[in-house]
């Protein structure tokens, strides 16, 4: 078989969403493909609706249904036991992909002999076909034979990994299973699946239909949610060192973590959560000066930090309270110069 394609599936039923993404799915123009849909214990009509197109394609679509809600790492893990394509695409369950998609990057990794491909995507607010604000992937020189500067480049800009398509034999190989009952499973997996490789190959076109609704994960901010990133911050380099390339890449692998893990976190958490607590915010800054102590020297942070939000790293990484009231003045200041 060809391709695999893995969709997690959770409480998608409403407003259209799970059928515009399967109505695409079962829409390629490629010969000898699968679709497995894989519901995680949605309380909503999501399975039915996968059933329903099982009945209807079932040369095409495998739905499958978790018992136990695993969040979307243990769907994708499912599905990859499941699947029996040489070739892997994962999509969320509320966007959609060009008709066309997946075989045109089958066709330009097997004719460059790539194990990844991968092309652009845009948002969109709408479900249609029409191409939204375009957002850029990857870059034409991180493509072909992955040497260490490109396998830098890619662990510090390597994009998202639903516009991208991996070599089944590569992720059984290196047994790339995401972390399961966490939130941010893509970040945490990303680096290997992306690194691991040996060859990549980019076509510079949007390609998949990001859809922005208020619902998306990205959207959503809670403290678990907050934990889950930095769960992934500490996975992502584990899996650097089980692999191999935590000393080649160290440098962008540290800005990487400064980034997910604290940068992310901290800004996202003292916006988003309602009532931050001083003790989630020092233990933060704790950890990350205990792993990378002079994380403020890397030059991938100098470079691409906000002078404001360095400012303001600074002075937590001094005092925590002294931090956590500043930061509070200044977003009462904000919001009243808006009114």
């Amino acid at each position: 078989m060809k391709l695999s394609i893995i969709v997690p599936v959770y409480n998608m039923a409403s407003g259209g969403k799970l059928e515009y993404c399967m109505d695409s799915l079962v829409g390629q123009d490629l010969e000898d493909y699968e679709i497995i849909a894989v519901d995680d214990c949605s309380s909503d009509p999501s399975f039915a609706i996968l059933q329903d197109y099982e009945r209807r394609f079932p040369d095409k679509v495998r739905a499958v249904r978790s018992e136990v809600n695993r969040h979307q790492g243990g769907a994708k893990n499912i599905g990859l036991r499941m699947a029996q394509g040489d070739w892997i695409g994962f999509i969320d369950s509320d966007d959609w992909i060009a008709p066309h998609m997946y075989r045109r990057l089958i066709e330009r990794a097997e004719a460059a002999g790539a194990d990844l491909a991968g092309c652009d995507y845009c948002l969109t607010d709408e479900h249609s076909m029409k191409i939204g604000q375009v957002v850029p992937n990857n870059r034409k020189e991180q493509s072909g034979i992955l040497d260490t500067q490109k396998r830098r480049s890619l662990i510090l800009d390597g994009g998202s990994m639903v516009v991208k398509i991996f070599r089944r034999s590569m992720i059984l190989e290196n047994e790339l299973w995401f972390p399961e009952d966490i939130f941010y499973e893509d970040n945490a997996l990303g680096n290997s699946y992306f690194v691991l490789a040996k060859r990549f190959e980019y076509i510079e076109e949007p390609m998949y239909y990001y859809y922005q609704h208020d619902a998306s994960t990205v959207h959503t901010v809670s403290r678990k949610r907050c934990e889950d990133r930095m769960t992934a911050g500490r996975i992502m380099l584990e899996q650097a060192r089980v692999h191999g390339y935590f000393e080649d890449c160290k440098k962008e692998l540290e800005y990487s973590f400064t980034l997910l893990f604290y940068i992310n976190t901290l800004f996202t958490y003292m916006a988003g959560v309602k009532r931050p607590r001083r003790s989630f915010v020092k233990a933060m800054g704790d950890e990350l000066k205990r792993t990378f102590p002079d994380f403020a020297q890397n030059p991938y942070y100098i470079e691409r930090t906000h002078e404001e939000e360095k400012k303001l790293i600074a002075m937590q990484q001094r005092s925590t309270a002294y931090f956590m009231v500043y930061y509070k003045l200044l977003w009462a200041y904000r919001r009243w110069r808006k009114k």
